[in-house]
């Protein structure tokens, strides 16, 4: 973030902590490593990595109805500098109360939000930039400047959004493991004359109906997805040492999340139509694109005190070859097992295919907590199979072996 955003932060949170009525320190302190069984593909790459992540949290109830919240993250990479960085995931001045059967809630300042219903990937999640450089499935967020407005009744919950600042995405540094076959700049380029201080805007209605929950949402502003373009002034990259400069175009989009329960079976759906995106030959063109999720929980399996949950998901983007999502056509199977023990215990094993490449890895995550304070999680990505056509085949080469010990306090 900028100085002068993060001098305006401190102050607040100075100010906040002089007026609490509460306040609390909480958070997690991680070490991590990763081993790489595949050799490098390029100059710099380790086999084996190690970090720190701290990530601490401040509340502080200020006033009726009023409370800030500020969530910061370090990360140190023994082997990516670009995965050494530190963001505001949250610093937010939060005020609520009730008119009338309505309620609402205004949050002012940094904040994370999430959309959807899908295990693997979200299209309708539109609000946050990925933070790319912590995980290649791209679950973490950037903290997003913004003023957020829910309003809720009998009737639903309606959200307004009003982003004015835009975040870049990260992407792995020349050293790091998953990384593109070309080098990606610091540097963005906008289609907005704005650039990255274009206010962007978002809506999104939410309900429950019997046994539907949905979500309806709108989003007209700056993409969180970049093209790439080579940093050459015309023609392909000569080489693999020609940089990439992300560049974000102005997009609109209509999103549905929906989940149909059902006894024990749980339907899932997401869908976006998108407008003014550019497809992979460089063509605007309007696409939609969906998945389709289903699963069921089986509680007791083999008369053991597991719970089995199997479950499966499609997703598929309308531009076909034209794509420039990674989740152009996949299917994704797996099961979680939740050993319901004293030290909640719990296995996901999944596999990965794309149905237009020769792409399949196996997905495997084991958390069990170690004592009231600290939890280990190992995860494994394992390739099958890699497709040399694939576009993102550099980004997907690498399988990796992840173990990771967490201190909350």
């Amino acid at each position: 973030m900028r100085f002068a955003g993060a001098v305006a932060i401190l102050v607040l949170l100075g100010a906040a902590g002089a007026a609490a009525q509460t306040l609390d320190l909480s958070g997690d302190l991680s070490l991590q490593a990763r081993w790489y069984p595949q050799s490098p593909a390029f100059p710099g790459q380790r086999s084996h990595t190690g970090g720190v992540v701290v990530e601490p949290t401040v509340y502080a109830d200020i006033a009726q109805g009023a409370s800030f919240t500020l969530t910061a993250l370090y990360r140190y990479d023994s082997a990516d500098s670009q995965r050494t960085h530190a963001d505001l995931r949250e610093a937010y001045l939060l005020m609520h109360g009730d008119r009338g059967e309505t309620s609402w809630e205004l949050r002012l300042g940094i904040d994370r939000v999430f959309w959807g219903v899908a295990e693997l990937h979200n299209l309708v999640d539109i609000v946050n930039q990925l933070d790319l450089v912590e995980h290649p499935r791209d679950r973490p967020k950037l903290g997003q400047p913004m003023a957020h407005l829910t309003v809720s009744g009998d009737w639903g919950v309606a959200e307004s959004f009003l982003l004015p600042f835009h975040r870049k995405r990260t992407f792995p540094g020349r050293g790091g493991r998953h990384r593109s076959g070309h080098p990606i700049g610091d540097s963005a380029l906008y289609e907005s004359g704005a650039g990255e201080r274009h206010v962007d805007f978002a809506l999104r209605y939410s309900n429950a109906v019997g046994p539907l929950d949905f979500g309806l949402s709108a989003f007209a502003g700056t993409s969180r997805e970049p093209l790439f373009l080579a940093g050459r002034q015309s023609g392909p990259p000569q080489s693999a040492d020609t940089p990439l400069i992300p560049y974000y175009e102005q997009i609109r989009q209509l999103g549905l999340d929906a989940q149909l329960t059902t006894g024990p079976w749980l339907c899932k759906m997401e869908a976006i139509h998108r407008r003014g995106a550019r497809n992979l030959l460089g063509e605007e063109e309007d696409y939609s694109a969906f998945i389709f999720g289903l699963e069921r929980t089986l509680y007791g399996v083999f008369g053991s005190r597991a719970d089995l949950t199997p479950l499966a998901e499609w997703l598929y983007d309308g531009r076909g070859h034209r794509a420039t999502s990674v989740w152009a056509n996949d299917l994704f199977v797996a099961g979680l097992v939740a050993f319901n023990d004293v030290h909640g215990t719990e296995l996901v094993a999944g596999v990965l295919g794309d149905l237009r490449h020769d792409f399949r890895s196996m997905n495997l995550e084991l958390k069990r907590r170690l004592s009231n304070s600290w939890l280990m999680r190992l995860e494994a990505i394992v390739n099958l199979s890699t497709d040399p056509r694939d576009l993102t085949y550099h980004g997907r080469r690498d399988s990796f072996l992840g173990v990771e010990l967490t201190f909350s306090f």
